[in-house]
Order: structure tokens, then sequence, then C-alpha cells
């Protein structure tokens, strides 16, 4: 048995699909944890009877496979298939092989398998590799800890307790049976981020501060820069300009942007040269940035929905970063920034939990969220507290506003507060981020 942390939101969607046709294709940024949840599939096979010989993992970032062609590639495994069995093949990285693609494919054509595959650019699944499996894989979107995830990684439990008003809460426990305050566990949450190799080297500030410096420059140079070489792939060349807009990404979290206010604001620091003159507008070259950014799933866009219209609209959308402690890396940690931090946590825990979130424009108002799940619809706000009249009406009123029947919560830090309003439910961010799914 290893000693690895389970990721059982992940795992239980690739056994899901054990043994069928679908290719099962892992994204997700660098270090959140695909290698590992390959290797806990691995284990599970194991437990279930699968013999090692009919099991095969290749790590292309592994000096052992890099200078393989892609006819290496298909002669390696297919010196090691057993006739007549069914092989299970883990294939991480696949992509730093030219020609990958077709190798992959033959392996489906070819032998009786299951394949599994990680990237760390959504470009893995894109192009010719994409019309060679045309509806024949499944992608699982792999995200950094959850705050759930977070205090299991970190060594704590949870356990219930009665309060004296007969309600139940929770507590934290550490390995050695201390109690820990849940809000403190959370606040280590938002600095630090949710990277599973947090778990391994503890929450001290200077080596926190250069493990993510490593995953940083790895996905820019590595998933970004180097890629952009490769044919067919968007040019991406300057690597100042790169990290301007990633900061400018990451300062503006939760804001309404446009690609026309991140070349403003590169001109106006003398980091863009304004090409409009000559027909050649910078905001293309931020595009292609932008869009090279969201490849390596360092940041997400989310679209604006005109409730009353419903219908998504082109402009003003938003970014949010896959993880928080990136975001206090690349600008400094700002502890007045609070309700920025909260929406991004929120934002992509509604992704873990299967729904489809976005702005919700409601007349000159907006929702932060109008999350999307099959025929469930609900509306967040996401405040940090609610104590203030100013700041109850602010998060309230568009709330108020929408007439339907679906769920509206509003989700704040506060705890000593009405749990509704008017039919709105005001729920603690803490115990929604800790509810079972």
């Amino acid at each position: 048995m290893t000693d690895y942390n389970h990721r059982d939101l992940y795992l239980n969607q690739l056994i899901a699909f054990q043994g069928q046709e679908p290719v099962k294709v892992i994204t997700g940024v660098r270090r959140c944890g695909k290698s590992t949840l390959m290797k806990l599939m691995i284990e599970h096979l194991k437990e279930t009877g699968i013999p090692d010989g009919q099991i095969i993992y290749m790590n292309f970032e592994s000096l052992s496979f890099g200078s393989m062609t892609y006819i290496d590639f298909y002669n390696y495994v297919k010196e090691r298939i057993l006739p007549g069995k069914c092989m299970y093949l883990f294939f991480d990285e696949p992509q730093i092989i030219d020609e990958w693609n077709r190798t992959v494919n033959s392996f489906r054509v070819d032998f009786n398998c299951d394949i599994y595959l990680t990237g760390s650019n959504a470009r893995l699944l894109s192009g010719e590799y994409a019309t060679y499996l045309s509806g024949r894989y499944i992608e699982i979107r792999m995200l950094p800890l959850s705050f759930k995830e977070f205090i299991d990684f970190q060594g704590y439990t949870l356990q219930d307790y009665k309060t004296p008003m007969g309600g139940l809460k929770k507590r934290a426990y550490s390995k050695n049976g201390e109690m820990t305050e849940i809000r403190d566990i959370f606040e280590a949450y938002v600095r630090y981020g949710g990277f599973p190799v947090l778990k391994d080297i503890g929450l001290e500030q200077d080596k926190v501060l250069t493990v993510l410096d490593g995953i940083y420059r790895t996905v820019l140079t590595r998933d970004i820069l180097e890629r952009s070489r490769l044919k067919d792939e968007p040019q991406v060349t300057d690597p100042v300009l790169l990290e301007k807009v990633s900061q400018f990404l990451a300062d503006n979290i939760g804001s309404s942007i446009s690609l026309n206010n991140i070349s403003n604001s590169l001109v106006s620091q003398n980091m863009l040269i304004d090409r409009k003159r000559q027909g050649k507008p910078a905001v293309r070259t931020i595009a292609n940035y932008a869009d090279s950014l969201e490849k390596a799933y360092l940041f997400y866009p989310i679209k604006r929905f005109d409730i009353k219209g419903k219908e998504f609209l082109q402009t003003l959308g938003k970014y949010y970063i896959v993880d928080t402690g990136l975001r206090n890396y690349m600008l400094g940690y700002r502890g007045m920034d609070t309700g920025h931090q909260l929406e991004n946590i929120v934002y992509f825990e509604l992704l873990r939990r299967g729904f489809d979130p976005a702005v919700g424009k409601v007349g000159n108002k907006e929702i932060d969220f109008v999350a999307v799940k099959n025929e469930q619809k609900v509306y967040y706000q996401v405040t940090e507290e609610m104590l203030s009249e100013d700041t109850r009406n602010r998060e309230l009123e568009p709330l108020r506003i929408v007439r339907d029947s679906y769920e509206k919560v509003v989700l704040t830090l506060d705890t000593n507060i009405r749990q509704t309003e008017d039919g709105i439910r005001i729920v603690s961010i803490l115990d929604f981020l800790l509810a079972s799914t």
C-alpha cells in the first residue's frame, strides 16, 4: 500500500469507466495530482486482482523515455503486450513525443487495452488527436485540493459536536489530538493554496513560496513558451509580456475585464507597443497570450449571463486563477483582498461539484454565480461579511430582483447571522466548503 492521500472525486470517475473503450484523459495544471491519480488507479487495479504484467506505466518526463520517437513508443509497449489479456496502459504527459497521438491511437486499434493519459495543456485534446478519437475519450478535469481535501492532506480530522443551542458544528483535530480552529486552517488554505505537494513540505512560508515559484515557472516555460515552438501552436515568444499578462489577470480575478483593458494597461506601462496605427492592434497579441494561460489551466474564464434575457453575453467576462496560493505568490499576500479570494475559491468548488457557473446580470446588478447542473440551478453571492446594513443590502438586492423559484444563497465568513432573509439562505462559507456533495 502506498502513502498517497486518496482523491476520491477523481478516482471514482476513472473507476466508473474502467475497462471501457473511451480513453481516459486526466487534465489539469501542473502538480495538481494527475500522476498520483494514475498511481492510485494502478493501486486500485492491483487490489482488484489485475497482475503487474498487465499494467504498463510510462512517465515521459523521465529521461528513461525522453529520447523516444513515436515508433519507439509503439514498439516499447508492443513488446510488453500479453496475448489474450486486457492491458492497462498509463501514459503520463505523452505529448512530449512528436506524433504521440498516432501511437496511442494505434494501441486502441491494435490491442485489447484500457488507456489512461495525463496532460498539462488543453491542446492535448485539440487538433489531430481529437479527430483521431472523435468521441472515444472522456476528460477528467483535475484541480488542486479543495478545502476539505486540504484538511485531510494536512493531517487533520473533522469531528462533529453539539452546541449548547442544539446545533451541530465541526472541530478539527491534528494527529496528536490537538484541536485547531477550522477558520485558522482556512486562512492557511487561502494564503498558501491547495497544491498537494504542501503536504510534504509543510506550511512554512519560505518553503511554500519556493515550491509555488517552481510550479509557476514550469507552467510558463514548459507548458506555454516551449509548446509554442511546436508545429501548429500559437506563437508565444515574449516571456516578460507573458508574465505581465498573467499578473494582470491574477490582480483582477473576479473583476469584469476585456482584452482591451489588459492591452491599455500594459501599453500605459510601456510593456506593449500600441500597433493600432499599423492595423495590428495589441489586443490580438494579448488574446493569444491569455488563451495560452487558459490552455495551461492557470486561469479559467467565466462568461456573463443575462438572467432576464436568458442569453450569454460576449463582453466583460471574468477570470479566476486555479490556485489562490499561486496568486499570493505572484502578487504578494493581500489581507484586504479577501472578497475576491473567497469568490475564487467558491468558483472552483462549484466546478468540482459538477456545476457550470456563470456571472449573472440582472438589470444593472450582478450575481456572483449562476450555477447550473442538469436541471438544478442555484444563485450564489459571496461576501466576506454580512453584518453591516450596506453590505447586506448590496448582496441581497440582486437576488431579490430574480423572481424565479430556484435556490438563492449568500455565502459569507460571518457566523452569527440570520439563516434566511426574504427566502434567501445565508450560509457560512466554511459550512458550504465542508458539506458533503
